[in-house]
C-alpha cells in the first residue's frame, strides 16, 4: 500500500495541467519494493531451451502474498527465459537485468485462449477468440515492468507466417497487455518481434511508458507498437518505434462494441519519440475509435522512413469521435504522405453495425511540422454525410519530392491553414473561413503556449 501511495503522489507530482489533458514529466521514482525474489529461486533455467512458464506462474502467485505489504518484486538474472503467457499481480515488479531476455515459446498451445475484448467483440485477425498475451495483467493496481534494458522477444516469427497463410485459428497475441488497470509504468527495455501489438494497455488509467526501444522487421504484417485503448491519463516519452505496420496508435474500441462500452481515450501525452512504420502510420489515430478519443498532446517527434506520417482513421458506421487533438514541433524525413485522415478505411466486425452511426473527426491543429523527402503534403478525405471540420494547420513546411504531380488531396473536410507550404487545398486555405472559426481552431494550442510554454 505504501509502495502504491509513493506512485500515485510520484505521478501527481510529475503531471501538469494541458488544457483538458494530463501532461506527464519525469520517469516516476519510485522506491525499491521491500520483498525482492529471483525467478531462479522458482526452478527457472535460462538457457533458451527450458520452458518456464511454471515457474514465472508459481513466482507471482508466492509475490502476490506481498501485496499488502509494500509488494514485491520478480527479478530476472542475465539469460534466455523462455516461456508461455503469464498473468502479473498487483503490486508487483518484474525487473529484467541487462541480458534477460524472456522468450515466448513458439508453440502456439503454450498461449492460451481467451475471450475477444468487449468493447471489440472479436478478435482482430479472425472472429473466433485470441491468443492470451505474453505478459498480462486483470485489474491490477500499481504494476511495473522494467529494467536495465533486458528485453522482451515474442519471437512473432511463427504468428505472421500464420496470419500470411491465412491459417490462424484464433487472432494473435500481443508482448504485453494490461486490462482495466491504474497505475502502470513500462520502462527501460527493449521489446522485439511482437506477434501483434507490443503494449496494450486497455480500459486503464494513469499509464507511464517511458525509455523503451521497440521493432519488428518491416515486412512482418500488421504489427503495432504502442497501441493506448480506452484508456486515460497516458504518458508515452523518450521512446524508439519501428514497426512493420503503425508505430503508436490509439483506439478506442470497434463499431457497435466499442458504442456500447463506451470509454473513450483521453488525456494522453506523446512526446520526444522516433517512430518508424513502414507500411502503416508513424502515429495514427483509429481506425477503431467508437469510443472516443480526444484531448491529445503529440509533441517533439521524429519521424522516418515511413509509409504515413500522422494519418486519421475512420468510416461509416463506427461511430465516436476524434477530437481536440494538439500536434507540434514534428521533424519528417523520408515519409509518403505526411499528414492524412481517411473516412473510408478498415473494415467492421460483423454486420451488425449502425451504417448511420456517423463519426466525428473535429478541431485538429497540426502546428511547427517541418518535412524532407515527402511524397505528398497532405490527403484528408471526409465523408459526406460528416465531414472533418476545424483541421488547422500552421506553420508547416514540407519538402516534397516532385514523385507525385498532387501534394493536396482534400474531399468533404473545412479547416484553416496559416504558413503552409506547399500551398493545401482550397478547402483548408479558405479566405471565407471566419476569424472566430480559425481561433477556435486553435483553441487547443493556445492553451498548450499559456501551461506548457511553447
Amino acid at each position: 500500500m505504501l509502495v502504491a501511495l509513493l506512485l500515485l503522489l510520484a505521478l501527481s507530482n510529475a503531471l501538469i495541467v494541458y488544457g483538458d489533458v494530463e501532461q506527464c514529466g519525469l520517469n516516476p521514482k519510485l522506491d525499491p519494493r521491500p520483498h525482492s525474489v529471483s525467478i531462479l529461486e522458482f526452478g527457472a533455467v535460462g538457457d533458451g531451451k527450458t520452458l518456464n512458464t511454471i515457474a514465472f506462474q508459481n513466482a507471482i502467485f508466492y509475490l502476490k502474498s506481498f501485496a499488502d505489504k509494500g509488494g514485491a518484486q520478480l527479478y530476472l538474472p542475465p539469460g534466455q527465459w523462455l516461456t508461455g503467457s503469464f498473468n502479473l499481480t498487483s503490486h508487483l515488479t518484474l525487473f529484467l537485468e541487462k541480458g534477460a531476455v524472456i522468450i515466448g515459446s513458439q508453440d502456439p498451445s503454450h498461449w492460451d485462449v481467451i475471450e475477444p475484448l468487449p468493447s471489440y467483440g472479436r478478435g482482430k485477425d479472425v472472429p473466433e477468440g485470441r491468443h492470451k498475451s505474453l505478459i498480462n495483467g486483470y485489474k491490477l493496481e500499481d504494476v511495473v515492468i522494467t529494467g536495465n534494458n533486458g528485453t522482451i522477444d515474442g519471437m512473432g516469427m511463427i504468428w505472421w507466417d500464420l496470419y500470411n497463410s491465412h491459417s490462424l485459428n484464433h487472432s494473435r497475441p500481443h508482448l504485453v497487455e494490461i486490462i482495466s488497470s491504474n497505475f502502470v509504468v513500462v520502462s527501460n527495455l527493449t521489446f522485439l518481434n511482437a506477434p501483434a501489438y507490443s503494449i496494450h494497455p486497455v480500459y486503464c488509467s494513469n499509464v507511464h511508458i517511458q525509455n523503451i526501444s521497440i521493432s519488428t522487421p518491416p515486412d512482418s504484417p500488421y504489427t503495432v507498437g504502442i497501441v493506448p485503448d480506452s484508456s486515460d491519463n497516458v504518458c508515452i516519452e523518450d521512446c524508439i518505434v519501428s514497426m512493420g505496420f503503425d508505430a503508436i496508435s490509439l483506439k478506442s474500441g470497434w463499431d457497435e462494441y466499442g458504442l456500447t462500452y463506451g470509454r473513450p481515450t483521453e488525456k494522453v501525452h506523446i512526446r520526444r519519440v522516433h517512430l518508424h512504420a513502414f507500411s502503416g502510420s508513424a502515429l495514427s489515430f483509429g481506425s477503431e475509435m467508437s469510443g472516443g478519443i480526444s484531448n491529445v498532446l503529440v509533441e517533439h517527434v521524429k519521424i522516418f522512413n515511413s509509409n504515413s506520417g500522422i494519418e486519421f482513421r475512420t468510416t461509416k458506421g463506427r461511430g465516436g469521435y476524434i477530437k481536440e487533438i494538439a500536434i507540434s514541433n514534428i521533424e519528417m524525413e523520408n515519409v509518403y504522405t505526411a499528414i492524412g485522415a481517411k473516412g473510408d478505411c478498415g473494415s467492421h466486425p460483423d454486420d451488425k453495425f449502425d451504417p448511420k452511426a456517423f463519426p466525428l473527426l473535429n478541431h485538429i491543429t497540426l502546428k511547427d511540422i517541418i518535412g524532407k523527402n515527402i511524397t505528398i503534403a497532405g490527403s484528408f478525405e471526409g465523408i459526406k454525410e460528416s465531414p472533418f471540420t476545424n483541421i488547422c494547420l500552421s506553420n508547416v513546411t514540407l519538402s516534397t519530392n516532385n514523385v507525385s504531380p498532387i501534394t493536396w488531396e482534400c474531399s468533404n473536410v473545412s479547416g484553416f491553414s496559416d504558413s503552409v507550404l506547399p500551398e493545401p487545398c482550397q478547402e483548408l486555405h479558405n479566405a471565407s473561413y471566419s476569424s472566430s472559426s480559425s481561433s477556435s481552431c486553435f483553441y487547443l494550442m493556445s492553451l498548450g503556449r499559456k501551461t506548457a510554454g511553447f
